[in-house]
């Protein structure tokens, strides 16, 4: 039975969960300049955000140990931090590509497989996280840790996951960007 807290949230994590990757998806295809805002370009964005990547990778680490130590404040106050970055993450890699022309990926052989294998995926798992983080969240809220921790479970890795290849692209990636 769904707890009261989460059961008022469902729906505006719905509604965000979607709103976000569609959102994404048209301001992605923006260009300021398309419409006379002439901005510098933002090339000195994705070394930041490739950063806040591995730094959401460090948080939700030392969050997991944190509540293995039975932390549970720590372990809560990492996540919010986790969430604040990638959410940080997410406007900078937005302003980027609206200020930026887009960068081709230039490796040859096995290693552009991998590349568009790792894009990918880490793309269509950051789509699938939005709601299994707000919904963690939420179940830790409410205080129905044993549901909290059925579904951290899943969005633990999924997290980790984007948050780790989002460094590894960027390093892929990085050799390509036009200076």
């Amino acid at each position: 039975m769904e707890h009261s807290t989460e059961k008022k949230f469902k729906t505006p994590i719905i509604i965000v969960s979607i709103l976000i990757p569609v959102a994404v998806v048209l301001l992605f295809s923006v260009r300021l300049k398309d419409f006379g805002i002439q901005l510098e370009p933002l090339t000195f964005l994705p070394p930041i955000y490739a950063g806040i990547n591995a730094l959401t990778s460090i948080l939700l680490i030392a969050s997991l140990a944190s509540i293995k130590k039975g932390n549970r404040k720590l372990h809560e106050n990492l996540n919010k931090l986790a969430i604040v970055c990638s959410a940080v993450f997410l406007l900078m890699y937005v302003a980027y590509h609206m200020t930026t022309e887009e960068t081709k990926f230039g490796g040859e052989g096995m290693i552009r497989y991998v590349y568009f294998f790792l894009l990918i995926t880490h793309i269509a798992l950051s789509v699938t996280i939005i709601p299994l983080v707000l919904f963690t969240y939420v179940r830790a809220l409410s205080g129905d840790f044993e549901r909290h921790k059925k579904i951290a479970k899943i969005a633990f890795p999924l997290w980790l996951y984007v948050a780790v290849t989002g460094v590894i692209i960027y390093f892929m990636i990085a050799p390509y960007y036009a200076n």
